[in-house]
């Protein structure tokens, strides 16, 4: 496991090799939560940008296609730098990253409040993919260095702050920047400020007890799994990341709709059934990391696919009433994988935080992504129902978790 001791190696003057690491630390709560706020500006701003398609399509005559244009540019940068990023920083450590991927945030949405053209708001949510991408792995790896090697709880912990930063901000870019028109966006550089604080905070702490958290860590982690397990158990984290989010994705885009469709509701009644969904996540979430440290992340996985697969399989049948408790069922059982998938696959991959992260960040944005446009297309063809009928089975290829290679830990 000789490789878990590079995740982080901070340069140090030569007069300094000689100077005795810190003691090791458990669990930094204080880290842990910091960073965890970080991730709910961080995803409270990523969500502004989804939630003012409507206005500027208004404002710069746009057709859907241009949005979709400037969706996926922004999903693209986004998803797809986040494994390259982790990557080089697990062989090139850089602490002050993290605060630097905000700054470029920052710059994105000035850029957006100020854009005058199609062109630059294409450019401008490039620029805030990438710091989305620079923020996610390598928040990831300081939540899993200050965890104390209770992985799943940093781990859950730092994703609830995603979380809840991903149902704020729509409704903060709903009170400021709808009735103010784009120049309001400007209004989250705010955050982004606030961000770079804290950022610059957690820096401080990685670059003087890092890497003897590290060595720590590594001394209780798991050895690793060899070549063909590593495939192995790649393809099955695939689908199981295929079934879980584009799952997801059928709620988090379309159960307004469906609620509407289905039993008359007004929007503003279907918006409440959606939060009380997002609020079941956010404590499911946060539920699997202790979870998992205590039982294993196998059977958490196992837990959360098979476990909610009765609730799926019953919601398309239900009334109104029965409808709001199983999707409060299924919000908290299945988003309860996540953490566990996220520090399995760092288990498996020892020495690879950074990357792992980052696959798994980029795979959660990539999958939720192209899911929502492949249910559109099939709810335009078939009708959202039929749609819910047909994602209530995907629960059930967590029977893959079969097929996960076990990860033990390795003896100090």
């Amino acid at each position: 496991m000789s490789g878990s001791t590079s995740a982080f190696r901070p340069s140090l003057p030569a007069s300094q090799n000689a100077v005795p690491l810190p003691s090791p630390q458990g669990f930094q709560i204080r880290i842990v939560g910091a960073a965890a706020f970080a991730h709910l500006l961080n995803d409270l701003i990523q969500a502004l940008l989804p939630s003012v398609y409507p206005m500027l399509k208004t404002q710069f005559s746009l057709n859907f296609a241009q949005i979709g244009w400037i969706a996926l540019v922004y999903q693209i940068t986004a998803s797809l730098l986040q494994p390259w990023i982790g990557l080089h920083t697990d062989k090139h450590p850089k602490p002050y990253l993290l605060p630097t991927g905000m700054a470029v945030t920052l710059s994105g949405i000035a850029l957006l409040a100020l854009a005058s053209s199609y062109g630059m708001l294409l450019v401008a949510a490039a620029v805030v993919g990438v710091g989305s991408a620079t923020f996610h792995p390598e928040a990831s790896r300081v939540a899993r260095m200050a965890s104390g090697g209770r992985f799943g709880t940093a781990q859950s912990t730092f994703q609830v702050g995603g979380n809840t930063g991903s149902a704020i901000g729509p409704l903060l870019a709903a009170a400021f920047v709808v009735p103010h028109g784009q120049p309001a966006i400007a209004w989250f550089m705010l955050a982004a400020l606030l961000a770079i604080a804290v950022l610059l905070k957690i820096t401080g702490w990685t670059v003087r007890h890092g890497q003897a958290q590290v060595k720590s860590l590594s001394r209780q982690s798991t050895g690793g799994l060899g070549r063909h397990q590593i495939i192995r158990a790649v393809v099955v984290i695939a689908i199981l990341m295929f079934a879980k989010f584009v799952y997801i994705a059928a709620f988090t885009n379309y159960f307004t709709f469906y609620l509407i469709q289905r039993f008359g509701l007004g929007v503003q009644q279907s918006q409440m059934y959606l939060f009380m969904f997002l609020a079941a996540i956010a404590l499911g979430t946060f539920a699997g990391g202790p979870v998992g440290d205590r039982i294993g992340r196998k059977a958490v996985i196992w837990v959360s696919f098979l476990g909610v697969a009765p609730f799926a399989l019953a919601l398309p049948y239900a009334d109104l009433f029965w409808t709001a408790v199983l999707a409060i069922a299924v919000g908290l059982v299945m988003s309860s994988a996540f953490a566990a998938l996220v520090v399995y696959a760092q288990e498996a991959v020892p020495g690879r935080v950074g990357m792992v992260s980052g696959v798994m960040f980029g795979l959660m944005f990539g999958i939720g992504g192209i899911g929502a446009a492949g249910l559109g297309n099939l709810a335009d063809i078939h009708g959202l129902p039929w749609v819910y009928k047909l994602c209530s089975f995907l629960p059930l290829l967590g029977l893959a978790t079969a097929f996960l290679p076990n990860t033990r830990a390795r003896q100090r």
